[in-house]
């Protein structure tokens, strides 16, 4: 059964911030060695998520684990994301569908946190 990732982020009125999550997307592609992996944006940029879906269906996936980009939950999470799942269930209703859990607190955040900190205080020379 082909299982898709679909990574939904929040998008930017600015066309070149939203490139970075192309890159996540690719390099967690990368570790995961899933064959379908899709970027969504929620607004301000597309594909918008019900055209990441598609995107994912027509590439063959028979399962889509909808990915959210977001670090906080916040309405989008809470609220948006759901309604963006069911919207996504009634167009497609023979395709599984799961929203996954957002980045949210994690050590490896904090980690991330801390490398641009050693990164700025190096490039300001401040140690």
């Amino acid at each position: 059964m082909s299982t898709a990732l679909l990574i939904m982020a929040h998008g930017s009125r600015i066309a070149e911030a939203n490139d970075a999550v192309h890159e996540i997307a690719a390099l967690v592609q990368r570790m995961t060695k899933f064959d379908i992996v899709e970027v969504s944006f929620r607004e301000q940029h597309l594909p918008n998520i019900q055209q990441g879906v598609d995107a994912c269906v027509a590439k063959g996936a028979q399962r889509i684990l909808l990915v959210p980009y977001f670090l906080y939950m916040g309405a989008h999470v809470l609220e948006d994301l759901p309604e963006e799942l069911a919207q996504a269930r009634k167009r497609h209703p023979g395709i599984e569908m799961v929203l996954g859990k957002h980045l949210g607190v994690h050590d490896k955040l904090a980690e991330v946190v801390v490398e641009r900190i050693a990164e700025t205080l190096t490039e300001e020379r401040w140690h």
